[in-house]
């Protein structure tokens, strides 16, 4: 069974316009999607107050799913935020190769729980903390992006299991507030960039700064892959991290000028080429019309003269001219219309009863 929400009430509406009015500031008011954001709040809240299992699947930019056991979530999923195994691997506490064996010995399993416990890669509170934090990145993704439509799934009926469910699920208000508390930091930042728009480059001072000792390891990774193409989301893919960590380490550089966001692409300047004189437009004359001359011989023919046709060139449209337009309707001239010899030459000069053949004389 599918339910769809795409409208809320009056009520739900007037409480989550004060609760946003209260937790957002003056400029992630502009940058939110808050029709998006009451959507997606009001079908959380409406599983939570169901106590709803199953799958929330988010439509839009990037989407996701969000994943509920008794109206609490215990998982999060979006594809615009790297998963627990993408932020596992980057600690370096499991190597890629480790990772295989183990994801191979489970069965198939995305997320081996029990073997990396048992193969003592990781603790149990340190895999919980992993899946926390892709929790809340993955929600804060989707808080930072579009949403279109909310579907909710039940369990057994179409819904997919969460990759990294944690113990203990977190109320959907609270994690929609600190999605909403981190947009309004980075909103507030004296250089505020959103996770999938902007594509920062290094500066020439950047030289310098990787060169000396003053930089965290993740600001330097942020500077050796920044290469104008790649956004934060991009970069935290690529380096493992959190969107949300990312994002903040590229406007921090950026208000430190050791990252610069290219703008479009330079305008063409179109003119002549260097050494080419260009010539003065020629006006094109006027075409004028030759009138046909008149028939040499033939009954009807005298004075009949008409003006040729003008080509003009395909796509444009001749102006009439003032002075050449006539004053009254042109006369009409006697045999220009050539029906007499249709008719026959003999014709010419009688009467309207020649028209009918002897015996067809109307009456009298």
């Amino acid at each position: 069974m599918t339910v769809s929400y795409t409208h809320l009430d009056v009520y739900k509406r007037q409480v989550m316009t004060g609760v946003l009015d209260g937790v957002l500031g003056a400029g992630a008011r502009g940058s939110l999607d808050r029709a998006g954001y009451e959507r997606l709040s009001g079908s959380l809240a409406e599983c939570g107050r169901e106590e709803f299992t199953g799958e929330l699947r988010v439509q839009g930019r990037p989407g996701g799913s969000f994943h509920l056991r008794g109206g609490l979530v215990v998982g999060v999923e979006s594809p615009g935020a790297p998963g627990p195994e993408a932020l596992l691997l980057r600690s370096g506490r499991v190597t890629g190769e480790r990772w295989t064996e183990l994801v191979r010995g489970s069965g198939g399993r995305r997320w081996p729980e029990d073997e990396l416990v048992a193969d003592g890669c990781v603790g149990a509170a340190q895999l919980r903390v992993v899946c926390m934090l892709a929790l809340q990145d993955a929600a804060f993704a989707m808080v930072a992006g579009r949403v279109e439509e909310c579907e909710r799934h039940a369990r057994g009926e179409g819904a997919a299991e969460p990759v990294a469910p944690v113990g203990v699920g977190e109320t959907a208000g609270r994690l929609l507030q600190e999605a909403v508390r981190k947009l309004t930091a980075l909103d507030g930042m004296a250089r505020p960039v959103r996770p999938e728009r902007e594509t920062p480059a290094v500066t020439a001072g950047a030289g310098a700064a990787l060169r000396g000792r003053l930089l965290t390891p993740l600001r330097r990774e942020v500077l050796a892959a920044a290469d104008g193409r790649s956004t934060a989301r991009d970069l935290a893919f690529r380096l493992g991290r959190g969107v949300y960590v990312v994002t903040v380490e590229v406007a921090r550089l950026l208000e430190e000028h050791l990252l610069d966001c290219p703008g479009g692409p330079a305008p063409v300047r179109v003119g002549p080429l260097p050494g080419v004189e260009v010539l003065p437009r020629v006006p094109v004359p006027r075409a004028t019309a030759a009138p046909f001359a008149a028939p040499a011989s033939g009954p009807g023919r005298e004075g009949a003269a008409t003006q040729a046709p003008v080509t003009e060139p395909s796509g444009v449209r001749a102006r009439a001219d003032p002075a050449d337009t006539p004053q009254g309707l042109p006369r009409r001239e006697p045999g220009a219309s050539g029906i007499t010899e249709a008719l026959g030459r003999g014709a010419r000069g009688k009467g309207w009863k020649e028209f009918f053949r002897r015996g067809d004389e109307p009456p009298r």
